[in-house]
């Protein structure tokens, strides 16, 4: 017992210092953690915090990203007041450790996006707070392991349980304030649908029932008719949930049995083309999204597998959710002659909006090649133009090239400016891998000569830029041509400067 007790006064200390050093500032708090620090303890003191956002439609999570130098990750900048991230606790400076499952803390800001987006109207985010995350790497070398996920196996389910002759298969037991459990029928409809015995219930058809009474819970389960979606938990998640402190949230859960599925399509063009219309269009909700109509007999599109009123969730493997037609465009043709594209039929469609969940989380059996390339290799098809409307811009008569910028999910553009110290004018100095710059053509050397019609290059640039930077987009820049020989005039070592992260 005394042990014990001495341990947790030893780690208290340990917290206290460290508080202490991070608010008052000392330069190298690490250095004054050496003389006491026990690795053993590291866990206890940089333990992840997780934030569960859940967003309505059209809306945002309401926070910001943006990269650090050094390409240590993205770290939050900015949170929206008001917004599922702020009362779900995000803090400016917090920096993303892991999106739903994925340990993402070493990777590229992009990578981070694409997670964040191809999760929908809910994601879990695990997050440090960047001072400690300093302190972490400095003892460690990384901190890439203090973002815990669960194994392979051991995550809450999405079962999808259709009534037979013995109904769903389970009943439902809870104590007087506490969680429900279903207790299952041998061989029922329930564990054919891979609900695991003792499971705890999370949610029905989407819909939480942690502050449900049991008679609420059981209209709402009358209410479900022939076919009803369970999202529950087994013993051993939530058993190992509870040891790495992560709630049990429906964006890390595995689908078992689901109705239906999101479908991959892998085209190559031919001589008439894909042979589809790509319209932006309402769904039978009434929600906007980017549908595909008039397949063609015989071409391409009909032969991967697409059926008119199809909706695309993605290109390439990153969601388009959100996106306007151009951009859409935009990055179907930026694939080039080979594309993959992410759909779901109505049905489908209706069944991930009602449990609120992503269609891109279940792509696991139907997850596209490694690359696009692989897919026209696979599938040499010889196959009308994608009818589409054009929306590049045409060039303008001084050399120089106009580009039309929409925001990603972050509300960024994705590229970073910076300046030659003495010179009154401004270059891209780093684009982001799979960003909005990126896929409208931006590159590292290029010069802005205008930003929405106005002129760049005097003293008040960085105060425009701030202000444009806020206005309605699209983002409309006027870039200069660019030299390998100016390219390096205008980027010398040293003296770049960034000075605003679009």
């Amino acid at each position: 017992m005394e042990a014990a007790t001495a341990g947790l006064r030893d780690t208290a200390s340990l917290t206290q210092k460290f508080e202490f050093n991070a608010k008052w500032g000392i330069d190298n708090p690490v250095l004054s953690l050496a003389e006491d620090y026990d690795p053993s303890d590291l866990w206890s003191l940089v333990r992840p915090r997780f934030c569960l956002l859940s967003k309505g439609e059209g809306s945002s999570f309401g926070f910001h990203l943006k990269q650090e130098p050094g390409g240590a990750g993205p770290v939050v900048c900015r949170v929206e007041p008001g917004t599922p991230a702020q009362h779900q606790g995000l803090r400016e400076g917090d920096r993303i450790l892991g999106v739903n499952n994925h340990v993402v803390e070493c990777e590229d800001y992009a990578v981070v996006v694409r997670h964040i987006r191809a999760s929908g109207p809910r994601v879990l985010l695990m997050v440090l707070a960047q001072h400690v995350h300093d302190v972490a790497r400095a003892q460690q070398g990384t901190s890439a392991h203090l973002c815990p996920t669960l194994g392979p196996g051991v995550r809450p389910r999405l079962c999808h349980i259709v009534k037979d002759e013995g109904g769903f298969g389970f009943s439902v037991t809870h104590s007087h304030h506490g969680p429900f459990w279903l207790v299952l029928s041998a061989g029922g409809a329930a564990e054919r649908a891979g609900v695991p015995p003792g499971a705890r219930l999370l949610e029905v058809n989407g819909v939480s029932v942690e502050k449900l009474t049991y008679n609420q819970l059981s209209r709402k389960l009358c209410q479900s008719g022939e076919q009803v979606t369970l999202l529950v938990a087994g013993p051993e998640v939530e058993e190992q949930c509870r040891q790495l402190g992560m709630p049990l949230a429906a964006p890390l859960a595995e689908g078992w049995a689901l109705p239906t599925k999101p479908r991959c399509l892998h085209l190559t063009k031919g001589p008439k083309g894909f042979g589809f219309l790509l319209r932006e269009d309402k769904g039978l909700d009434g929600r906007p999204g980017q549908f595909l109509w008039e397949v063609d007999p015989g071409l391409p599109a009909e032969k991967a597998g697409m059926q008119a009123g199809d909706r695309l969730v993605a290109v390439a493997g990153e969601s388009v959710e959100g996106l306007g037609h151009e951009e859409t465009v935009s990055r179907i043709r930026a694939q080039g002659s080979c594309i993959s594209l992410t759909v779901v039929d109505p049905k489908a469609d209706r069944f991930f909006r009602m449990v609120r969940l992503s269609p891109l989380l279940f792509l696991e059996s139907t997850e596209a090649p490694a690359s696009a390339q692989e897919a026209c290799s696979a599938s040499p098809v010889k196959t009308k133009e994608l009818p589409v409307e054009d929306t590049a811009l045409p060039p303008v008569p001084d050399g120089s090239r106009p580009c039309l910028l929409y925001p990603g999910p972050d509300g960024g553009y994705g590229f970073r400016l910076g300046c030659v110290a003495n010179e009154a004018r401004l270059f891209i100095s780093q684009v982001t891998l799979g960003g909005s710059a990126a896929q409208a053509g931006l590159q590292m050397g290029d010069v802005i000569l205008e930003v929405n019609g106005y002129a760049m290059g005097g003293e008040n640039d960085l105060e425009k830029l701030q202000q444009l930077a806020e206005a309605e987009p699209p983002l409309c820049l006027k870039l200069a041509a660019r030299s390998c020989q100016d390219s390096e005039a205008w980027n010398p070592p040293g003296s770049g400067e960034i000075l605003f992260i679009f």
